[in-house]
């Protein structure tokens, strides 16, 4: 029998080689993974052995850790800034995705059940590729890109409320019984978050923020810590880890805790959509190609159609509600997971989720082209569009919120910057990576994000795009060349400003893009070689500077203390 090592290896260089070809084709990686893993359920489960349970434990570990990310960008005061219509055209989704999809699943010979979760799994979106797409087309802050946003978290809480259902319908007790234990679970679901997001994790995060590798044990320790509490008292550990990643979403620490858990997330995701597709035997083909590709066209055309008449019901452009509609043409991670579940409580069987993978590979590979070139489309469509009359509806887009200044590190040399900045009245916002720095900042209404700047994911989180100037007030060389780098990929024109307490890197980050490095101890020199050129070489010259730079400490001081 080969060793586990020897099978994980052979199934992430199948999985790479897999991944490169699709990259190659710019399709979505998670494709290539289902691809991956089909190719392994059909040639290599036998020849080498692999310990399929082994295999599903690692998946479960995917979908802990895909749920908890998810959690983590649920902000449930985004719902409140998009109004009603995302929860309006979400739920309108929703229903009528799957009262559709059942009738065409009953009518293609399918059971009641069969019909029943299938048509249910079909009716979410991948929020992990309208989420990518979106901000790859930096889209993501445009009327069309937010509401699609709004309706993603709709969804993602009508999975949640399923799946809670799910699990306690799997336990087979009365109709009063589960609606009245689900409602229970609900009321204790809620209490829970609020007592965790309000209380609890605050104190800990404050203590916790200030090393970037105990917020990552910390995190680990508590996705899976809060999913095994939940899970005891009788919950799902999906349930648990999406409500572990609830407590944390509304956290300023939230980018910085999303883009460390990311990594380690992908590395799961991958073995649980490679277990997945080993489920799909290329054998069966033959059986679900005929359904699968019924459902593949409703999602395709059925649910953008949906969303469309949805939104111009309420009062949208044409433009937008065409946009946002192409962006729900395929299914999602959370069917898969629903399925999954289903299975486990021997509800549905493997044939079930092979149609289903059938479904996600086409609809996925089809909607990234609808997603990235939907203008085009749009403009393909115009002549069509002008056979029903001049839009009579209008939506401005709203602008993405620009800072003039990106200042990193507020201690020491940054906070003398911002007051610069704030004496000139120029936009400025401040990322530090210091807790306490961080909740000054809050407090005084200075805008600021809390992240790590040699995290290329939390960098990607910022608006460096349409900066005029970087600075950067941080003492790691290393740490700025990789801002540096980052922000030359987006403009040459954009200042940088490094610093540097030794001169040994000075040449490494000019190279690295800088356009001036500070350098303290020079600064101070020249300084001082100033004072003594143009100042009298009495008591009185040092006096006033030293009330001078007490003034301005005190200064500073005070404003520490108002905080």
């Amino acid at each position: 029998m080969e060793s586990i090592f020897t099978q994980i290896s052979i199934l992430l260089g199948l999985t790479f080689v897999v991944a490169f070809i699709m990259r190659l084709l710019r399709q979505p990686l998670m494709s290539g993974y289902l691809i991956a893993g089909i190719i392994a359920g059909s040639f290599f489960v036998h020849s080498f052995h692999l310990e399929t349970e082994m295999y599903d434990t690692l998946a479960e570990f995917g979908v802990v850790l895909l749920l908890f990310v998810v959690g983590l960008s649920l902000q449930l005061t985004h719902i409140k800034k998009i109004g009603r219509v995302s929860l309006i055209v979400g739920l309108t989704q929703v229903v009528f995705t799957a009262v559709i999809s059942f009738f065409i699943l009953q009518f293609l010979g399918f059971s009641f059940l069969q019909a029943l979760y299938l048509g249910i799994a079909t009716t979410f979106s991948s929020t992990i590729i309208i989420v990518k797409l979106l901000f790859d087309k930096k889209d993501s802050e445009s009327v069309y890109g937010r509401y699609t946003l709004g309706i993603m978290i709709v969804q993602d809480l009508v999975a949640l409320a399923l799946m809670i259902g799910l699990t306690t319908v799997g336990g087979g007790q009365g109709a009063s019984q589960v609606v009245s234990e689900f409602v229970i679970k609900i009321i204790m679901l809620i209490a829970l978050v609020y007592i965790l997001a309000r209380w609890v994790v605050p104190k800990i995060l404050s203590h916790v923020a200030q090393s970037g590798e105990f917020l990552f044990v910390f995190t680990i320790a508590w996705c899976f810590g809060v999913a095994s509490l939940l899970h005891w008292l009788g919950f799902s550990v999906e349930v648990g880890a999406l409500i572990a990643g609830l407590a944390l979403g509304s956290s300023p620490y939230q980018l910085e805790i999303s883009s460390r858990i990311k990594p380690l997330r992908d590395f799961f995701i991958i073995m649980f959509f490679i277990i997945l597709g080993s489920k799909f035997s290329l054998g069966n083909v033959g059986d679900v190609w005929i359904p699968g590709t019924i459902i593949s066209l409703f999602i395709l055309l059925g649910n953008p159609l949906i969303l469309y008449i949805s939104f111009r019901s309420l009062k949208f452009t044409r433009r937008n509600s065409f946009l946002a509609g192409l962006t729900a043409a395929q299914v999602s991670e959370f069917g898969f997971i629903l399925l999954f579940t289903a299975s486990q409580l021997g509800i549905i069987g493997n044939a079930e989720i092979e149609l289903f993978t059938f479904v996600a590979l086409t609809t996925i590979i089809l909607s990234s082209y609808l997603i990235t070139y939907n203008s085009q489309i749009y403009t393909f469509l115009l002549p069509f569009f002008a056979l029903f009359g001049k839009d009579k509806y209008l939506q401005k887009e709203s602008k993405e919120e620009v800072y003039d200044v990106l200042v990193f590190g507020y201690h020491r040399i940054g906070w003398k910057v911002c007051e610069a900045l704030a004496e000139k009245k120029v936009s400025y916002a401040v990322i530090d990576f210091n807790p306490v720095a961080l909740a000054k900042l809050h407090r005084r209404g200075i805008p600021a994000f809390f992240g790590d700047a040699s995290d290329v994911e939390f960098l990607e989180t910022l608006p460096i795009s349409k900066a005029k100037m970087v600075i950067s007030t941080l003492p790691a060389a290393d740490d700025q060349k990789t801002l540096f780098i980052h922000v030359r990929k987006f403009s040459k024109r954009i200042l940088c400003i490094g610093n540097l307490y030794h001169a040994e890197s000075l040449d490494e980050l000019y190279k690295s893009g800088a356009d001036y490095v500070m350098m303290p101890h020079f600064l101070g020199g020249n300084w001082m070689a100033n004072i003594l050129k143009d100042r009298s070489w009495t008591k009185k010259t040092f006096t006033d500077l030293k009330k001078q730079q007490k003034r301005e400490m005190r200064l500073r001081f005070t404003a520490e203390m108002h905080d």
